[in-house]
């Protein structure tokens, strides 16, 4: 059995965020490595798969839930949409705000794209658990709730 760790909690989580930025980077430089295969940044496969998750969204709703600028995420939607991946269409909600839907192409490119993710994370090995994974899950959860209120435009 193995010791706990006597450091404070907060040193713990610190090493969390020490972590999760290199992870975050190889994992967008991973993404562009492959992109060329769909033609997709890592901005654009993040606005295809807010769709694809959450349907047709606005281009504010998608710059809250991912904590980006609406700016940038304006400028990702519309190279999606010269790659013929996302449609704009009338909002009947707002009609300044368009909402962006998946076109065919934009599903089976982030169809494709998540495959490809999918068979690059089952090489981790069986070591972990689901337990394991939940507990990550929590931690990430709570970190992002304390910055809630972080402002990202």
């Amino acid at each position: 059995m193995r010791e706990p760790d006597p450091r404070p909690v907060t040193d713990r989580l610190a090493e969390v965020f020490d972590l999760v930025g290199p992870l975050y980077r190889r994992a967008q430089r991973k993404v562009e490595q492959d992109a060329p295969i769909e033609g997709l940044s890592v901005g654009v496969r993040a606005v295809l798969n807010l769709l694809r998750e959450h349907g047709p969204m606005t281009v504010p709703q998608m710059g809250r839930a991912q904590a980006l600028s609406r700016q940038f995420v304006q400028r990702m939607t519309n190279d999606a949409a010269g790659l013929g991946l996302v449609t704009f269409e009338p909002n009947p909600a707002h009609k300044r705000s368009s909402l962006i839907r998946l076109t065919a192409e934009g599903e089976r490119a982030i169809g494709a794209v998540l495959d490809r993710e999918r068979a690059v994370l089952r090489q981790i090995g069986g070591d972990l658990t689901e337990a394991d994974i939940d507990a990550c899950l929590r931690v990430l959860s709570r970190l992002l709730h304390l910055l809630d209120d972080v402002d990202v435009d």
